[in-house]
């Protein structure tokens, strides 16, 4: 279980090369506390069986753990139900924000801090529960980076499990893509590739800086937040697993996630590995190039798939018909191509073939800086090629050597 991994891998120190000298004195700190706390074999049984506690059992126990690590150690700041109460004026409908299965986020004021905030009230009753609300504060606390949401405290009074993250002012990915309103601009072409890459690095982050590596596992449109400039953010991290390690090659859980966006080698096996965030990736690469929801019921039956609808049309070349209609044609032909590209490669269904995320930020980072000129619509030439990225380059190989060889492929199933 995710919990006594936490513990028995001594995880929490585990991240030097992401820190600060103060951050890293912290984690020390932190990882001592831990250690002592939590040496013997009981003490880590305990820790990571907590979902067998009873009720009350369980919520003074998490109560305690985050207490302890968090005076002094951990940045996210302990609020009390009436402070949040105040914040959000007693959780009144006009400050709510959103709802899902986890439960619902209102919009707050911290009157002590002068700061705009998002309280995220979890559903007792619902799916999240106190193990994940636990690993959200913890990883959280312990990630660092700009494309991941900041946490700024949390509650756990009595039977309450709150989050109180940064208020992120342009709402989601999925509001401005796929909920658009009839007086909501469209986002451009840029914005759209920025997004992605944003949220690219993000996941770079989280698979290839953080030791060991830290699996997203629900990788969708509508947990990207975007701040006043667009930039995005990662958030809602209770599904995280922290990945293998060692001569570990994939994680064995539970299949958890969304629909649409779980890579299929997953849901087959329940074998969890980075590779299963580049597919989500890559759905929603796909998303914020056509506009569409991975799956939409509302469409004609033979487009309630998107993955389905879009592959026939990349391997015709149609690629124009995968665009979003809401861009008008304003986007360079070559940067359509290639981000269809990269798509294409994240939703391979053999897991192998699949790019590391830190490919898919640098062939993103070139695809960003395509601008649309008056000879867009002019092949590529072999000099234009040559100035690609390795990264877009060894993609760009990989899809054009599988189409190359379709017998050999693995049958798609999405």
């Amino acid at each position: 279980m995710i919990l006594g991994r936490l513990v028995k891998r001594h995880w929490l120190i585990w991240f030097p090369c992401c820190m600060t000298m103060d951050d890293n004195n912290q984690i020390s700190s932190l990882e001592d506390s831990i250690i002592h706390q939590h040496k013997s074999a009981n003490s880590q049984a305990q820790f990571a069986n907590i979902s067998l506690k009873t009720d009350s059992s369980r919520r003074r126990y998490i109560a305690s753990e985050i207490e302890k690590f968090g005076k002094g150690n951990i940045s996210a700041q302990a609020f009390t139900f009436r402070e949040l109460c105040l914040a959000t004026e007693n959780f009144d409908s006009e400050c709510l924000l959103g709802s899902g299965g986890f439960g619902k986020v209102y919009k707050g004021h911290i009157k002590s801090k002068n700061l705009a905030v998002a309280v995220k009230q979890l559903d007792r009753n619902g799916f999240q529960g106190t193990k994940e609300f636990l690993v959200e504060v913890l990883l959280l606390s312990l990630l660092r980076h700009s494309n991941l949401v900041n946490l700024i405290g949390y509650c756990s009074d009595g039977d309450q499990r709150i989050l109180v993250y940064e208020l992120m002012s342009n709402d989601s990915l999925e509001v401005h893509l796929l909920e658009l309103g009839p007086d909501q601009k469209p986002l451009d072409w840029y914005t759209r590739m920025k997004i992605a890459t944003g949220a690219a690095r993000g996941l770079a982050y989280l698979h290839e800086t953080a030791n060991p590596p830290v699996i997203y596992r629900d990788f969708k449109s509508s947990n990207i937040l975007l701040d006043e400039n667009f930039d995005p953010k990662l958030s809602d991290f209770g599904l995280a697993k922290l990945g293998p390690t060692g001569d570990s090659s994939h994680v064995s859980t539970r299949v958890m996630g969304t629909y649409g966006y779980c890579a299929p080698d997953y849901a087959c096996t329940g074998k969890l590995t980075i590779k299963s965030d580049v597919y989500s990736f890559g759905v929603v690469l796909l998303e914020i190039i056509s506009g569409r929801r991975v799956i939409d019921s509302s469409r004609p039956s033979e487009e309630k798939n998107l993955i389905k609808w879009a592959r026939p049309l990349i391997s015709d070349k149609k690629l124009h018909l995968i665009a979003d209609p809401l861009l008008r044609g304003n986007y360079p032909r070559r940067g359509l191509d290639k981000a269809l590209t990269v798509a294409t490669m994240c939703l391979q269904e053999d897991a192998s073939t699949r790019p590391l995320m830190s490919e898919v930020v640098t062939a993103l980072d070139y695809i960003l800086n395509i601008k649309k000129h008056d000879d867009d619509h002019k092949e590529e030439t072999a000099d234009d090629t040559y100035k690609s990225p390795p990264a877009l380059q060894t993609i760009t190989s990989h899809v054009d050597r599988i189409a190359s060889n379709k017998p050999n492929c693995v049958r798609e199933r999405y």
